[in-house]
């Protein structure tokens, strides 16, 4: 018999995998329930709503994601290597950005809460990236338009991924925003 942190992590964890799959809008509570293998009384234990379980389960996604990248851009090697370890993380291209496809489902974008949760990623992301950026010697700007380009690159690599069906789509795109980082003159402008 699961406890009651492992049904709702369950919950989470079917929710989460859903979601990216298939959006929040289109998901109903009874889907997760079936994928999660947990029973009723759980679901409605934990999340008494359907904007409960979105919720926790963006929220969880948002903070693994962010964990992720935080462990690419934080430690004591060179920052435009950490930077470059971020871009060149392995990734599944053809299953796009668990975050990133939130942005186009319509159920998140029209819901306060869940797009405050979504905006509130990708402008820690940025800021993590851009304060990467600023330890090689950028100055504040150069830094934060750099952030900007590196998870348009990611994001953009996503989805060229998907719409050609090549998951060397994103790392062609990596590849010359690299190549683009390490070559440039003016690094230090």
């Amino acid at each position: 018999m699961s406890t009651p942190t492992d049904a709702r992590d369950r919950l989470v964890a079917a929710a989460q995998e859903m979601f990216a799959a298939q959006g929040v809008g289109a998901t109903s509570p009874r889907q997760v329930l079936a994928a999660s293998g947990v029973g009723q009384g759980s679901l409605y234990h934990h999340f008494p709503t359907k904007h409960d379980l979105a919720a926790a389960a963006v929220g969880a996604t948002v903070e693994s994601a962010l964990v992720a990248a935080r462990r690419d851009l934080e430690g004591a090697t060179p920052a435009l290597d950490r930077v470059v370890a971020y871009l060149e993380r392995p990734r599944d291209a053809l299953a796009g950005c668990k975050i990133g496809r939130l942005t186009s489902d319509q159920a998140v974008m029209d819901d306060d809460g869940l797009r405050d949760v979504v905006t509130a990623y990708f402008v820690r992301l940025l800021d993590a990236v851009a304060a990467t950026l600023r330890e090689t010697g950028l100055s504040d700007d150069a830094a934060r338009d750099r952030a900007h380009a590196a998870v348009a690159i990611v994001q953009g690599g996503y989805v060229l991924a998907r719409a050609t069906g090549d998951p060397d789509a994103m790392r062609a795109a990596v590849r010359g925003f690299v190549t683009i980082l390490r070559d440039d003159p003016e690094e230090t402008a």
